[in-house]
């Protein structure tokens, strides 16, 4: 029993005395994980560290930025209540529409007013766009999200070299995020340049609705009141013989006059505003015809419609000469001219319809051996 007691005791001893060797091991992994502690507090305070240095000046560039961005729209601000149509420089446009940072839209008429320049389009397209920048300048629904601007040629040379803009006038419209896309560029030779067609753009690129308001122009009634005054006198000096009233001739010319004006292009010019020519402003050559075959000019409808009117006289000569009872002399000789009016004009009308239709094979000479 005595023997089997040390046994035990000497047994127990060496299990519960730590070897030196494991001793070492423990000691040693209490040292990595010290280390490794430590290298994760470094790790924690210099990530800390990196946060706030890049914090501090991350909102001291937002304030500095709002402040910038509070001043331009202060100064673009002060300018309209001034004058509706901001003019801008180079400098100017590139600090208030180029850079950032910039919250708000504007609509640029880049054009060329200067007498020099002779460019009759610019001063038709620059009254529209007064009229539109009013509008919106004194109405209920004025904002900051837009602003109306304008650079010219001459003030702005290096502006149109910059864009690589060759012909004035042009709209362009630079949103408030990001840079102009392809339908920011208006589109003056289709649309024309009505302040309400412009209203309709801006409505479409910004989501901002402009009512156009026009001043009053009394030039349409006073004429419809001289006209009917004009009537109105005739039928009193005529009271006494009414049968003007009904001579075919008479309503015939004037339905035929009608006709030529709807024809010719007068209702869509009403519609859509076009302006009267094109001017090149580098080279100075003038269009009147206009190369698309979805628009046209004013003078273009003018031009149809002296074209129109040569054909039909030539037809009226013509019908005259076969049905009249003058001598045949007469007759041969409205026959003939009324021949050359239907060929004359018509091949010009149909010069017209190849040069804005492309392509179109056929002339007139092809109709007439063929």
């Amino acid at each position: 029993m005595r023997r089997d007691k040390g046994l035990v005791r000497l047994f127990s001893r060496l299990t519960l005395r730590p070897s030196p060797r494991k001793v070492s091991l423990l000691r040693g992994r209490g040292a990595n994980m010290a280390a490794r502690w430590s290298l994760w507090c470094v790790s924690a305070n210099m990530a800390v560290a990196l946060l706030l240095s890049y914090g501090v000046p991350s909102a001291s560039a937002q304030r500095k930025k709002e402040m910038v961005l509070s001043e331009k729209v202060s100064q673009l601000m002060e300018w309209t209540n001034k004058r509706p149509v901001i003019r801008m420089n180079g400098d100017k446009f590139r600090r208030l529409v180029k850079a950032p940072p910039r919250n708000y839209s504007v609509i640029v008429m880049f054009t060329a007013l200067q007498l020099h320049r002779q460019c009759v389009v610019c001063k038709q397209a620059d009254e529209e766009f007064q009229i539109l920048a009013n509008s919106w300048r004194y109405s209920n629904a004025f904002t900051n999200r837009i602003f109306f601007a304008m650079v010219d040629f001459d003030e702005g040379s290096d502006v149109f070299q910059m864009l690589n803009m060759n012909s004035a006038p042009t709209f362009i419209n630079f949103p408030a995020k990001g840079k102009p896309k392809r339908g920011d560029t208006y589109e003056l030779q289709v649309r024309g340049f009505s302040a309400e067609q412009i209203a309709r753009w801006i409505a479409d690129r910004t989501d901002v609705n402009i009512r156009v308001i026009r001043p009053p122009n009394y030039a349409g009634p006073l004429m419809l009141g001289l006209l009917l005054a004009v009537i109105g006198g005739l039928v009193y000096l005529r009271r006494s013989n009414m049968e003007f009233l009904f001579n075919k001739t008479g309503w015939a010319f004037a339905a035929l006059c009608f006709v030529l004006a709807m024809t010719s292009g007068q209702m869509w010019n009403h519609i859509r505003g076009p302006p009267y020519a094109h001017k090149n402003p580098h080279t100075g050559h003038v269009n009147y015809i206009h190369g698309s075959s979805q628009a046209q000019f004013v003078a273009e409808t003018h031009i149809v419609l002296l074209f129109n009117g040569g054909v039909t006289l030539g037809m009226v000569l013509l019908c005259e000469a076969a049905t009249s009872d003058m001598d045949i002399g007469k007759r041969k000789i409205m026959c003939v001219a009324g021949i050359i009016l239907v060929v004359l004009f018509f091949s010009w009308m149909l010069s017209i319809f190849r040069s804005k239709y492309h392509g179109y094979p056929y002339r007139y000479g092809y109709f007439i051996f063929t």
